[in-house]
């Protein structure tokens, strides 16, 4: 009995758990985060529906998905992250059906609220979850890997989504997904979100003595926040202002670069550069990882990766319509941060709080950023239609407001210098 259980727990679990959460982040993202543009386009060519009423409904899709991201962490408390995010998949699943099917317009708002309500239990705050659930000391590099499911999420669901209707049309298409989806979250939850360190024997980052280390020491540093007391904390002020606003530019720029650059350079090449960006954020993640074991200032490492998307977008800026080199490495400049946007404030509200409200901020600080994101397509598309003077001035205008938000994501990591650091939590 006693070797079988040593042969049980000998090999870490955390890498499982890690494998799972990339494995559900492809999944939560190619459905709910790459998926409503392509809604967007199906339903607009099957319902000659007003545009805006369709981006309508993409807009509500993510704003209702900032009710279920503040309540994840009350949900995960009483139900578990098993059933919440096996319901949510179900829900999400109903919701994209709904998409494919809407006959009247309040069907396409009913769908967009379904969706927008389950897909975020497979995003970042589940993600974030599963793996501080296995990780503490070596969390950066896990979360690094987990949420490249975010990016791969993307180039994988993109053309499928593409395929698929082609193949079966949009209701076929969103069956075969959304049937996918269920089962593949069925199977995680039964075999890996169910497991914890405690339950199985083991400890987090497979090591207890660092584990434990890391966790007395975040504790000690830090006095916790209860109710109200979060919201005057000006770490968690500059924090969330700085995922909300990076994210405004990062999702404002993804929302309308294709259809300001692939009149110039065809669709089809456009549509490859769209996916070397996304492919840079991969590349991102692993060198911001690095960076925050090396440099130890998560917050460093989060502003320094806004900074090099202001220089990817002032090279946007300065592309014009006939230097594809310089519009290629704006795009791979730019795609660097993408997913360090998700990924790195998870890890700053490690090193800021007390272990016992990181749960609540990182919750807060997704609901706030979703919810202020959702309006970026929006914002940016006025921005280009009301400019004054030449043709070329909404454009310029459009590139110029990102950069300055970018540079004020920046700001907003550096207007706060904690008392410990990651290398404060490494020499412990």
């Amino acid at each position: 009995m006693g070797s079988s259980k040593i042969k049980q727990t000998s090999t870490f679990f955390g890498i499982w758990a890690v494998r799972a959460a990339f494995l559900l982040a492809i999944l939560g993202w190619g459905v709910g985060f790459y998926g409503p543009p392509i809604y967007l386009a199906e339903v607009a060519q099957r319902t000659n529906w007003p545009l805006s009423l369709i981006s309508l409904a993409v807009t509500l899709h993510f704003l209702v998905g900032t009710l279920v991201i503040l309540n994840l962490p009350c949900l995960y408390a009483r139900v578990g992250l098993p059933a919440t995010t096996v319901c949510g998949a179900v829900i999400t699943a109903i919701g994209v059906v709904g998409w494919a099917s809407a006959q009247q317009p309040w069907h396409l708002f009913l769908a967009g609220t379904l969706t927008g309500l389950g897909w975020v239990t497979m995003g970042a705050v589940a993600v974030n979850t599963i793996v501080a659930t296995w990780y503490h000391k070596r969390r950066p590099s896990a979360l690094s890997k987990a949420y490249n499911g975010a990016s791969v999420g993307g180039v994988i669901f993109s053309p499928l989504w593409v395929a698929l209707i082609g193949i079966l049309g949009f209701t076929g298409a969103a069956s075969i997904v959304g049937v996918t989806v269920i089962i593949i979250v069925l199977l995680l939850a039964r075999y890996v979100f169910t497991k914890t360190p405690a339950n199985i024997g083991q400890a987090p980052d497979g090591n207890s003595s660092g584990a434990t280390t890391v966790r007395q020491h975040a504790t000690q540093s830090s006095q916790t926040l209860p109710g109200a007391a979060l919201w005057r904390n000006w770490a968690f002020i500059t924090l969330s202002a700085g995922m909300a606003i990076g994210l405004f530019a990062q999702i404002g720029l993804l929302a309308h670069l294709f259809n300001i650059f692939s009149p110039l350079i065809g669709a089809q090449q456009m549509g490859w550069l769209m996916g070397l960006g996304t492919a840079c954020a991969i590349g991102g993640r692993t060198i911001a990882a690095r960076a925050v074991q090396r440099l130890g200032n998560r917050r460093a490492v989060a502003a320094g990766g806004y900074v090099v998307q202001a220089l990817g977008t002032a090279t946007l800026l300065l592309s014009g319509a006939d230097n594809v080199w310089l519009l290629t490495l704006g795009i791979m400049l730019f795609g660097s941060g993408i997913g360090n946007a998700t990924s790195i404030p998870p890890l700053v509200a490690q090193s800021d709080f007390a272990s016992e409200d990181v749960p609540r901020v990182v919750a807060l600080t997704v609901a706030i950023a979703q919810g202020t994101y959702a309006f970026a397509p929006a914002f940016f598309g006025l921005l280009q239609s009301n400019a004054p003077g030449h043709s070329g001035a909404g454009q310029d205008m459009f590139f110029a407001t990102a950069m300055g938000i970018q540079i004020l994501a920046a700001a907003a990591y550096l207007a706060y210098r904690g008392p410990h650091t990651m290398s404060d939590l490494q020499r412990s």
